[in-house]
């Protein structure tokens, strides 16, 4: 899975992983795509790949939403990386 971000973000998602920040679940995308479009709502984009089958494997729990995004509660820091 994917998740996008704009480049103001970063930083914080650097250091404390992907957080809800006032939702109640983090909003994943299933394809690259898809997460730049998320992204580029938010300025330049920025997309990570997430270690979803790690995660998974770790007890993560993860959700689909009817319009077909992607839910976890969090992502640490360890199950990313930025492409």
């Amino acid at each position: 899975m994917y998740h996008g971000t704009g480049e103001k973000s970063v930083a914080a998602i650097n250091q404390k992983g992907l957080l809800p920040m006032g939702r109640l679940y983090v909003h994943l995308s299933g394809d690259k795509k898809m997460a730049i479009m998320v992204g580029s709502r938010h300025g330049k984009a920025v997309v990570y790949k997430v270690s979803s089958r790690d995660m998974y494997r770790q007890g993560y729990t993860f959700y689909r939403s009817v319009n077909g995004v992607w839910l976890t509660k969090q992502v640490p820091v360890e199950y990313l990386a930025e492409l």
